[in-house]
């Protein structure tokens, strides 16, 4: 376990490797989960913000679930969560020519149509972020789900990009720049000390 601050971070997002291929995956994260992208409170205000310019990017189904649950919902268990369509695709989703599931609200962005890129959970994904009850302690743990991210594990032991160098966009944009240079530090301490043992 690594320790910056009120962050608690597991070990295996600085050991284990990481780069996501979507033409293999096909966007399941966007598909498949125990409910919506999990939302922080400030979020909600972003989607009210663009959500006029992030609607044009989505399909008909999409909007009618919109009309119905409203731009977010909340869940018992995970707080406030972007909404699904029949508890599994993101009403955000869009798929393209491939057939892979990408972010509607990131294809705005890449567009240039509007500044927030998407959800930050959605960015951090396949890292998972919880607070405490009192919200005084941070854990920050690495979850790839067993099936749909196998492609991802395979092309970052591949390409030999450890989990938190993939994600340093999101973890940076999440707990900022010293956090993350804090976090590259220790992660070079650790492997030095590898190293050494062999």
């Amino acid at each position: 376990m690594i320790v910056i601050d009120n962050v608690l971070v597991s070990d295996e997002i600085v050991q284990e490797q990481f780069v996501c291929d979507l033409s293999k995956c096909k966007g399941a994260c966007c598909i498949d989960g125990d409910a919506g992208a999990p939302l922080q409170k400030d979020e909600l205000d972003r989607l009210n913000e663009v959500f006029e310019r992030v609607l044009p990017y989505l399909d008909r189904e999409s909007t009618l679930e919109l009309e119905r649950q409203g731009r977010y919902v909340y869940d018992r268990e995970f707080g406030w969560v972007t909404p699904t369509i029949n508890s599994k695709v993101c009403v955000y989703g869009i798929k393209d020519e491939a057939g892979v599931v990408k972010c509607g609200i990131e294809q705005a962005y890449l567009d240039g149509k509007i500044r927030w890129k998407k959800p930050v959970s959605c960015h951090l994904f396949p890292v998972i972020v919880k607070e405490s009850r009192n919200n005084d302690t941070v854990y920050v743990n690495y979850v790839p789900r067993e099936d749909h991210c196998k492609p991802g594990c395979a092309l970052g032991k591949k390409a030999k990009v450890p989990v938190y160098v993939f994600l340093k966009e999101a973890l940076v944009r999440r707990f900022g720049q010293k956090f993350y240079e804090a976090l590259e530090a220790t992660a070079a301490h650790m492997n030095n000390r590898l190293k050494a043992v062999k």
